[in-house]
């Protein structure tokens, strides 16, 4: 990464990729379901998950929704310049960036949601659909993620700019005059 970057993403927005990057790999490749430590580690993925919801009202101006939310507007330009085989330079999510992140989290929702019925609530002891579900979520959320990470490899390499870089330093180039508004 040159001098010449800006902050963008902070610490928080870092730290909740990072956690919940960790707890779905943890949870999905290593701990057995329902055990102790998949339960615990899917409530601290929720947990997070609310933080950074709120946070999305609150925190700096690029870990808005208003900043990142993929109209459709913004999403009809980035899929015309995909189209057109131009990079849409923007500093933050890119609207389909935005829109799979959104996807992400609602998987992780709905994985803590039916992670929680199947294990405390007793009226639903037994019954198939909270398991199958769950087990839909988290292999959907596999999809993205695969998805999100080659997706953060090509467009990196689209536009000149090492996107998973910038996640972990917080810091990324700042926009040229070929830049997309936005």
């Amino acid at each position: 990464m040159s001098a010449a970057t800006v902050r963008l993403w902070d610490p928080l927005v870092r730290l909740f990729h990072l956690s919940v990057a960790a707890a779905f790999f943890a949870n999905y490749f290593f701990n057995e379901k329902g055990a102790f430590w998949h339960r615990w580690i899917g409530y601290y993925a929720s947990a997070w998950l609310l933080v950074r919801l709120v946070w999305g009202f609150v925190g700096p101006r690029s870990a808005r929704w208003s900043d990142c939310w993929p109209t459709r507007a913004r999403l009809g330009a980035h899929l015309r310049d995909l189209w057109q085989g131009r990079p849409h330079h923007r500093l933050g999510h890119s609207p389909l960036g935005a829109l799979v992140m959104l996807l992400m989290m609602a998987a992780i929702g709905g994985l803590g949601v039916t992670g929680f019925l199947m294990r405390e609530v007793d009226a639903l002891w037994g019954a198939d659909w909270p398991e199958d579900l769950h087990a839909c979520f988290a292999n959907g959320l596999l999809a993205l993620v695969c998805l999100h990470a080659v997706a953060a490899v090509v467009e990196s390499l689209r536009v000149g700019d090492n996107l998973p870089l910038s996640m972990l330093t917080g810091r990324r180039r700042p926009l040229d005059d070929r830049s997309t508004p936005d």
